[in-house]
């Protein structure tokens, strides 16, 4: 039967229309993707009408493969002009506007083109072969593994504290305060909301990512000479790479495929999640740590692979509870709904049809963004030769389109703004981003998630110590946070030099 239903999907799926709809799809991603301001679930909603007119099975393959295509488009602007054209591609700025700036362009976009290829294929593989498996680990995880699963993302912030990790904290508390603006998802109370209706619901994560990494970008290209982007101007280096530089890299694009998966099928996590987990674990890993924000190639090729990996694993619980795994499946859901198709355990079976060919729309995707991400990483390079006066003004501008058409309020330009001066700030002081940035994305579910705990358990914290699974995943994130300790690192070192000697 499960034959049969992977056949039947095959043969739709190599249809004339149904593979210019997911080309289609997958290069419009690729240029949403690459717009500051601009996201995948934007781009979805927006062409979710378009769909009306399609086939259910062609209209949405075509919502997932621009999925799969932003995924990899917003990191030729996070590496080109240190703008991540989208949230997950947050982490791809690290190293990859460094290495750029180094005149290795055309190796950064490469390497995250085929880490985005590897983790897609990771990811499809899993959704086709043992979805059912693990859509049915998702329900293991309810307040209690989600609290443990929220304090092991914020043990990345010790190892993306470069330089002072007093400061990284500071940066990761204030990015847990900002969560809290907002009702109490429990009591229903404001919190911090200074009487603002806007705020009501919290601050939009989106908004808060367009303006700390855009806005302080737009000022120091004013502030900076035009001879200081010369080398990202062009790329003279080779985008498709040669064997010997992708095999060292495999191990790292294997291990954050399997870890943007397995974050995607969390429901209520995503890309803007997993890149992080996957870039704490490359350079954990790494015997080179120092190498990490400085043009690392680990350092692109782990997000990358990761946010990629996403889109199969949100599919995987969107597709067999019903549950949406990130925001962009959250809009394909409603897609479903709209043809009339009720996600569930039924979906697999009663749309059969549509499903699997879904599944084969996300595997062939990969390959059209392989294709369509060398034409058109070539033709995106011609952004950076504007003049940086002109290039700040238009990033001004994408992102007060892109803030604005997230709710149509303009209110939440005004907050892109006002989060852009504190990025632009915090780079004057040093102060590192990307914790703030953890902590505001995993601070809501630690507060829901905590609260839920105990309640559950009449507020004895000894419920995260009895559940196995929230055991396991809080002692991996103390062993994480030790690791990231200066006495760990001392210790470490000087284990190194005894073995030397000897």
């Amino acid at each position: 039967m499960i034959v049969d239903n992977i056949l039947l999907g095959l043969s739709s799926v190599f249809t004339g229309y149904n593979m210019l709809a997911v080309a289609a799809g997958t290069g419009l991603g690729l240029v949403v993707g690459a717009m500051p301001g601009l996201s995948a679930t934007m781009a979805i909603a927006l062409l979710v009408p378009v769909t009306f007119v399609m086939r259910p099975e062609t209209g949405i393959s075509m919502l997932a493969s621009i999925y799969m295509g932003a995924m990899y488009g917003g990191s030729i602007a996070a590496i080109l002009v240190r703008t991540p054209g989208t949230p997950a591609a947050a982490a791809t700025i690290l190293d990859g506007y460094p290495m750029a700036q180094r005149g290795e362009a055309g190796r950064a976009l490469g390497i995250s083109l085929t880490a985005s290829f590897v983790g897609g294929l990771i990811s499809t593989l899993f959704l086709l072969t043992i979805a059912p498996v693990l859509g049915g680990i998702a329900v293991m995880f309810g307040p209690v593994e989600l609290f443990a699963v929220a304090v092991l993302g914020m043990t990345i912030i010790g190892s993306l504290s470069q330089g002072s990790p007093i400061k990284g904290l500071l940066a990761g508390a204030m990015g847990l305060l900002f969560s809290t603006v907002g009702m109490d998802s429990i009591t229903g109370i404001p919190r911090f909301t200074l009487g603002n209706i806007n705020l009501f619901s919290g601050i939009p994560f989106t908004v808060a990512l367009i303006g700390l990494f855009s806005i302080p970008q737009a000022i120091r290209l004013i502030e900076r000479d035009e001879g200081a982007v010369e080398r990202i101007s062009s790329i003279k280096d080779r985008i498709m790479l040669p064997w010997k530089e992708i095999r060292p890299l495999i191990p790292t694009f294997i291990r954050s495929g399997l870890i943007g998966v397995f974050t995607g099928i969390i429901p209520g996590t995503g890309g803007d999640t997993a890149c992080w987990f996957a870039y704490n674990e490359a350079k954990r890993f790494s015997d080179d740590k120092e190498s990490f924000g400085k043009g690392s190639p680990y350092g692109i090729a782990a997000p990358e692979a990761a946010n990629n990996a996403v889109v199969g694993g949100a599919l995987i619980p969107t597709i067999s509870l019903g549950i949406p795994g990130s925001s962009s499946t959250a809009v394909l859901l409603g897609g479903l709904m709209i043809h009339g198709i009720m996600p569930g355990p039924t979906l697999m079976t009663e749309y059969a049809g549509v499903t699997y060919t879904l599944l084969w729309a996300i595997l062939l995707s990969n390959f059209f963004m392989l294709a369509e991400g060398i034409a058109f990483t070539k033709a995106c390079i011609f952004v950076t030769r504007i003049s940086n006066r002109v290039l700040s003004v238009a990033i001004v501008v994408l992102c007060v389109i892109g803030s604005f058409a997230i709710n149509n309020n303009l209110f939440e330009v005004g907050l892109m703004f006002a989060f852009g001066i504190l990025g632009y700030f915090m780079d004057k002081l040093k102060i590192p981003v990307p914790p703030l940035v953890v902590g505001l994305i995993l601070g809501r579910m630690l507060d829901v998630t905590l609260h839920q705990s105990l309640l559950m358990s009449q507020g004895s914290w000894m419920i995260f110590l009895k559940n196995p699974i929230s055991a396991v995943l809080l002692a991996l994130a103390l062993f994480s946070l030790i690791q990231s300790t200066p006495a760990y690192s001392h210790w470490k070192a000087s284990r190194k030099k005894a073995r030397e000697k000897n």
